[in-house]
């Protein structure tokens, strides 16, 4: 539902923001889209999806002056934690498991911080950031006034596959 739900929605409000020719556009996907998460695939992968999904809605919107942004809000203390913990290790995995444990005793993110970063994205101080995946508790985006151009200009805070040259291996196809 991660992925099929953000589209139902997206498609359900465009007409609106196409008709204003301006607006924002948040999806909260997090960090399950950023990397494996064994005994977890479909959600990780819709999770994916869903980045995948703002980043091409981003440039599809971009000529019409809609900035459409993923937010990863952080691990936040959910129903979802608690399913995990209640599935045990066996179920999630040893490793994940672990780690739901930690964040249920440190408390997770705070609501609060995913919370500035959508409203930082939904002001007009953040006019022209668009098809970025923006995490609220590990990226600077409160400076980002500061490399905007030069944000807008690479693919930082996208999903890419990182070719072998970008990390000094030769290894071409011959």
């Amino acid at each position: 539902m991660n992925l099929i739900g953000t589209v139902y929605c997206c498609r359900g409000f465009l007409p609106l923001l196409r008709q204003a020719k301006r607006g924002k556009v948040l999806i909260i996907s997090g960090g399950g889209a950023t990397k494996p998460l064994p005994f977890l695939s479909a959600y990780a992968a819709s999770k994916a999806g869903v980045v995948r999904f703002a980043e091409t809605l981003a440039e599809e919107l971009k000529p019409e002056g809609i900035d459409v942004n993923a937010v990863a809000p952080g691990a936040l203390n959910t129903r979802l934690l608690d399913e995990v913990l209640a599935a045990g290790p066996e179920i999630v995995g040893e490793a994940f498991y672990k780690a739901s444990l930690k964040q249920l005793d440190n408390g997770g993110t705070p609501l609060t911080v995913g919370a500035e970063l959508c409203s930082y994205l939904a002001s007009a101080e953040s006019d022209g950031v668009t098809g970025k995946l923006i995490s609220a508790q590990w990226d600077p985006w409160r400076r980002i006034a500061d490399f905007q151009n030069e944000l807008m200009a690479s693919d930082i805070w996208t999903l890419r596959r990182i070719i072998p040259a970008e990390r000094g291996k030769d290894w071409d196809q011959s």
